[in-house]
């Protein structure tokens, strides 16, 4: 049997994309419920995320229009579906890109579900959080801790598991150099994670102008890397254990891999088409290595929220409300958000 919650008064809102690359629009849409082994969540924040536009302009597969973006959600469960344990109504709960999986794949058995070739993402296998309501699979829940809002907790399930899973399976351990290339979304983020870590943290970004945000937000060093070579400029820390590349150039990451140390990691989080340029000599001199980082699990989102929760890690966001969501993302995508649009339902 479900148990619900009161429900809301009025229509439930969502804002839909109606064709690819179109502007969102808010719509009045029929309340859902949850089926076996779901739940349904009431919205009260959801980020923008910059994968979002990946979403709406229809580039991954299974994407059907209209589509309700948003994959940065908090909420509280209001209904629990059949066969849902360990989740009740009232429950404060995250979903990120993790939004389930199949449970029977080599990945999902062996613990590495955010790979699995059958990943439900919001958005595309289902309707999205920027709505009032979102049906999830139960397997997609992070809970959220008492210290976090709302706010606090929806850009923490994509952006801030994306950087603080990434940090902690690399090889790095405390009073390593580790380097964040960015201070956007993802990078500003990245480098709070890593001085709450233990790192010796590094920011490389462009221009004079950023130095005191990068020390603000925890960095030791700061990196302009308009003014000098990065590499050079790395090589005088020692060497990094890390460079996180959060930026989408992919010229901005080739500068950084005669940077690292001794068995050091280039992990890439930055989405970009264009190639990353490096030798087998770079790779062989210090045994370096390039790979990609996928963002995490649901228990990968609860144990950044519980991490933050902790340590005081917080995005910087920018609230709007639903109502304003077209306003809110063509900010993200102009590179004006400083530095994660968050929607409010005010549910």
């Amino acid at each position: 049997m479900s148990a619900s919650t009161t429900s809301h008064n009025g229509p439930l809102r969502a804002a839909q994309v109606a064709t690819p690359d179109g502007t969102p629009a808010l719509v009045e849409v029929a309340r859902r419920e949850p089926g076996p082994e779901s739940v349904r969540i009431t919205v009260e924040a959801c980020g923008v995320c910059h994968s979002d536009l990946l979403i709406s302009s229809g580039m991954l597969p299974g994407t059907t229009f209209p589509v309700t973006p948003g994959h940065e959600i908090a909420g509280r469960i209001d209904t629990v579906g059949e066969n849902v344990t360990g989740w009740h109504v009232g429950d404060r709960v995250a979903v990120g890109w993790y939004g389930g999986s199949c449970g029977h794949c080599d990945a999902c058995r062996d613990g590495d579900a955010v790979l699995c070739p059958e990943l439900s993402v919001p958005g595309v296998a289902y309707s999205g959080g920027y709505a009032d309501s979102v049906v999830v699979p139960a397997v997609a829940l992070a809970k959220i801790p008492d210290q976090l809002t709302a706010v606090e907790a929806a850009p923490l399930a994509c952006a801030g598991v994306t950087v603080y899973n990434s940090l902690r399976n690399t090889g790095a351990r405390p009073g390593d150099t580790v380097a964040v290339l960015g201070l956007g979304g993802l990078g500003h983020l990245g480098v709070q994670f890593a001085q709450k870590m233990g790192f010796d943290t590094a920011a490389i970004a462009r221009g004079q102008e950023k130095r005191d945000l990068a020390h603000k937000l925890g960095a030791a060093h700061y990196i302009d890397s308009t003014a000098g070579d990065v590499a050079q400029a790395l090589q005088a820390l020692g060497g990094a254990k890390v460079v996180l590349a959060t930026v989408t150039n992919s010229d901005a990451m080739n500068a950084t891999v005669d940077g690292l140390g001794r068995r050091g990691e280039l992990v890439v989080l930055g989405v970009s088409p264009d190639q990353i340029k490096v030798t087998p000599f770079q790779l062989i001199t210090n045994a370096r290595k390039v790979y990609g980082h996928a963002s995490g699990s649901a228990v990968d989102i609860q144990d950044t929220l519980r991490f933050a929760a902790q340590t005081g890690v917080r995005a910087w966001v920018e609230e709007m409300p639903l109502e304003e969501t077209a306003a809110a993302v063509a900010k993200m995508a102009e590179g004006r958000a400083r530095f994660r649009m968050v929607l409010t339902t005010g549910r």
